[in-house]
């Protein structure tokens, strides 16, 4: 069992920036996947960057460029930083973390980006 605790999400103006912390804990030593999930109202769930072993990385189009993932091994914790926010960003982000007994979720964390 893998337990995950966010934070980090809140208010911000368009432009501004937050950083999301996912931190996990349990049976972590099996990690090979840690995402950022977004959901905004209305709408479905979308990876919005992830981490696999090794480092590699992935962002859906519309965040490239603004958003960057990245872990600290030694913490089990996976950061996703936010700059240049836009409304559109609003959602609620989601950690996600696969092992080999299986995919784990956070609880959410609301980010609400204001024009």
């Amino acid at each position: 069992q893998v337990q995950l605790v966010e934070s980090g999400g809140g208010l911000v103006q368009a432009g501004g920036s937050l950083r999301l912390s996912c931190a996990a804990s349990g049976s972590t030593f099996s990690i090979n996947f840690m995402g950022w999930y977004r959901q905004a109202p209305g709408k479905q769930r979308e990876l919005a960057a992830a981490i696999r072993t090794g480092g590699s990385t992935n962002y859906v189009d519309s965040v490239k460029g603004r958003f960057t993932i990245s872990r600290d091994n030694a913490k089990n914790t996976v950061y996703l930083q936010m700059n240049s926010l836009k409304p559109e960003d609003t959602a609620v982000y989601y950690c996600k973390v696969v092992t080999t007994s299986g995919a784990y979720w956070g609880q959410g964390t609301q980010v609400t980006v204001s024009s």
